[in-house]
């Protein structure tokens, strides 16, 4: 039974435009994802007219979230991404096939940024546990071939781990 209660803590996510599409493209990838309300401002703000302001509430993986078509006021950078842990190579190649469609780009290290400008980190679960191994030689090796990579691969990770 879903819990009524508001967290305490969520992200929000300001877009000079396109918000609830954004949110809509997210909440098509993910389960257990959805849009639970898009809300008119009607007031006047400094981004604009009574109604020009939306801000939408979602939901991804069943953690809020929410967005808002405001305006430009600072684009998205690599100071923040969202990362999807992922449990084999082929949900990591779905996420991120569906996150670079429409127009999205490819960047480094298994970051993408997507058609919106939101940077994604799409890993292996297995990854972390590589890179926080306790022999300093495996966790070199898999962050090595890690670096040599735009879109992981776990099998690669794994026989550079293994050495």
């Amino acid at each position: 039974m879903a819990s009524t209660m508001s967290p305490k803590i969520y992200p929000f996510l300001w877009y000079a435009k396109e918000a609830e599409a954004a949110a809509q493209f997210y909440t098509s990838i993910f389960p257990d994802s959805r849009i639970d309300r898009v809300t008119s401002l009607k007031s006047e703000s400094p981004s604009g007219p009574p109604g020009s302001v939306k801000v939408v509430d979602f939901t991804l993986f069943g953690q809020r979230f929410s967005a808002m078509t405001a305006g430009p006021h600072h684009e998205f950078n690599d100071a923040i991404s969202l990362t999807v842990v992922c449990e084999d190579q082929a949900e990591l190649d779905r996420y991120w096939s569906a996150l670079l469609e429409g127009g999205g780009k490819p960047v480094a290290c298994g970051w993408l940024i997507d058609r919106y400008g939101l940077r994604w980190q799409i890993v292996p679960r297995r990854m972390e546990e590589m890179l926080r191994d306790g022999d300093p030689a495996r966790s070199k090796r898999a962050t090595d071939a890690m670096m040599t990579m735009v879109k992981l691969d776990v099998a690669a990770l794994e026989a550079a781990y293994r050495g």
